[in-house]
């Protein structure tokens, strides 16, 4: 089966789930109430966009996340770029890398309110150290995967440590390095909500939880829509973006197994 067959068969059974789900909710009766139909979800989503509603929640939400994601980034590629290049700092930091990184980060939503109270700073961080460690670990495979000679040559012309990871070791490690990136991006939007769930007064996981206290029950179906949707289009819009930069690396299901793996 080749690709676009395949989607078409994806895409039409989704469209028999939202059939079902459209007959099921209908002939439930009063249960409508709490198992509204997709055709309402869809109405009252459409006339939450019109409204203007769904714009600031969806905002507040990105940039949360952009600045979570951003900064564990930067850190994340410097420190995995030094731990695999270094022997001596990669034995400094690991012992405190896997103590950490099995830690279900939610679990420090808690903890973090405590340091940092209930704020911004405390959703950024919270996703900060959830995209961290799988970017830093994917990164330090990616530059243990390079072949020694490389390195080796450069030096033998006198190209100095600065120039070698700028030049040979991060772009060699560059597939390697997005892996992580792709699967930390849907984890960071995941923490995000959570934390907005737990602790907010906007973003959409706020939003959500409003709708659901509130019984206003097809606009908390139509939240649950919106991420879906936003999760689809970042998705889409990182694959666009490796697909331009890594144009000569198709390793791209290989890779993301991987990292899915740390």
């Amino acid at each position: 089966m080749n690709e676009g067959a395949g989607r078409a068969l994806g895409a039409g059974f989704l469209v028999v789930l939202l059939l079902v789900w459209e007959a099921a909710a209908r002939m439930s009766g009063a249960k409508a109430a709490l198992f509204p139909a997709p055709s309402m979800v869809v109405a009252t989503l459409w006339t939450m966009v019109a409204e203007g509603h769904i714009f600031r929640p969806l905002a507040v939400s990105m940039l949360r996340l952009g600045l979570g994601y951003l900064t564990a980034l930067v850190f994340a590629v410097g420190l995995g770029v030094t731990m695999g290049y270094s022997r001596a700092v990669h034995n400094l930091f690991e012992p405190l890398v896997e103590i950490m990184r099995p830690i279900p980060k939610v679990a420090l939503v808690s903890p973090l309110i405590f340091f940092l109270g209930i704020g911004d700073l405390m959703k950024i961080a919270v996703v900060a150290l959830g995209v961290f460690f799988p970017i830093l670990i994917n990164t330090i495979q990616g530059v243990r995967s390079l072949e020694p000679e490389l390195v080796e040559t450069a030096r033998t012309f006198g190209i100095g440590t600065l120039a070698i990871l700028r030049k040979i070791v991060l772009p060699a490690a560059a597939p390697q390095v997005f892996a992580g990136m792709h699967i930390s991006l849907g984890m960071g939007f995941i923490l995000v909500i959570i934390a907005e769930m737990i602790s907010a007064d906007s973003g959409l996981g706020f939003a959500i939880v409003n709708a659901q206290r509130s019984f206003r029950v097809k606009e908390m179906y139509a939240w649950v829509v919106v991420l879906a949707i936003t999760g689809y289009a970042m998705n889409g819009l990182f694959m666009m973006l490796r697909s331009r930069l890594l144009h000569w690396n198709r390793d791209y299901e290989a890779l993301e197994q991987s990292a899915a793996q740390v």
